[in-house]
């Protein structure tokens, strides 16, 4: 039972719904697809080249990142991921679920999408990309959570570039890396939640300067990432990994951002 592709939808509230649409069609090059759904709720980001793995939805109170992960069996996944600990939350032709440790995702089934598309240009000239999904996991959930998703994907685990994370190899031409950060401090966070990385080498300065024009603000800046919120109030986080590998190839420098 193979995972063929993966998708990063943005559930976002009907009043942040456009504005936060507008900028991730923007940061991403992409196109918006036609609404669709019974209340023209879901739009698909289209890119230039390769397969879409951006969609979004109005959904909710409050912004939140889930992930589809498209399967040969939708019904023969559902068991597994049941075996292994997850939960049911409505069975469709798509199937939604809560991992154990309180992630919602979905099961949908394959449509044929293979071609990764490429990094985007910004209006600065940076090259970057969206391709990865980090799981904030709180201390307690950390080992089991990492356990059931390379378990359900069939990726193998291993130990990230910091003690505090662990990463999935993804498999060539899937669109977006898995990432799992052990929140040692996870405030009033209950379960596991979810944010964007986008990779972006040694120009985070510059991407967040793009980001900011278009509606972005800075909430940090460190050497390993640049923290920062969307138009919809959604934290995601800017990374020097290599936008074509996906991965770091040593330490990099601190970053210089731009105030928002």
């Amino acid at each position: 039972m193979a995972v063929v592709w993966t998708t990063a939808f943005l559930d976002l509230p009907p009043a942040q719904h456009a504005n936060a649409v507008a900028f991730w069609t923007a940061v991403t090059a992409t196109t918006l697809s036609q609404p669709r759904g019974d209340a023209g709720q879901f739009v698909t980001l289209v890119p230039a080249d390769g397969d879409a793995y951006l969609r979004a939805q109005r959904l909710g109170e409050t912004p939140r990142v889930h992930v589809d992960l498209h399967v040969e069996d939708v019904d023969a996944h559902t068991a597994l991921a049941e075996r292994l600990g997850a939960t049911v939350r409505l069975r469709a032709e798509h199937v939604v679920l809560v991992s154990p440790g309180g992630l919602v995702f979905c099961l949908v089934r394959d449509r044929g999408e293979r071609t990764r598309p490429a990094p985007v240009t910004g209006a600065l000239g940076a090259v970057a990309i969206v391709d990865q999904v980090c799981l904030d996991v709180p201390p307690d959930a950390f080992e089991a959570e990492g356990a059931f998703w390379s378990a359900l994907t069939g990726w193998t685990l291993h130990a990230g570039s910091r003690p505090e994370f662990a990463a999935l190899d993804r498999p060539a031409g899937i669109p977006l890396r898995f990432l799992l950060q052990r929140l040692d401090d996870p405030g009033s966070r209950r379960g596991v939640t979810a944010h964007l990385d986008v990779a972006c080498g040694e120009q985070q300065g510059v991407v967040a300067a793009e980001h900011v024009a278009l509606g972005a603000q800075v909430v940090g800046a460190g050497q390993w990432w640049t923290v920062m919120r969307d138009p919809a109030g959604s934290p995601y986080c800017l990374t020097p990994r290599d936008p074509s590998t996906g991965t770091i190839a040593s330490a990099p420098a601190p970053a210089s951002v731009p105030a928002s």
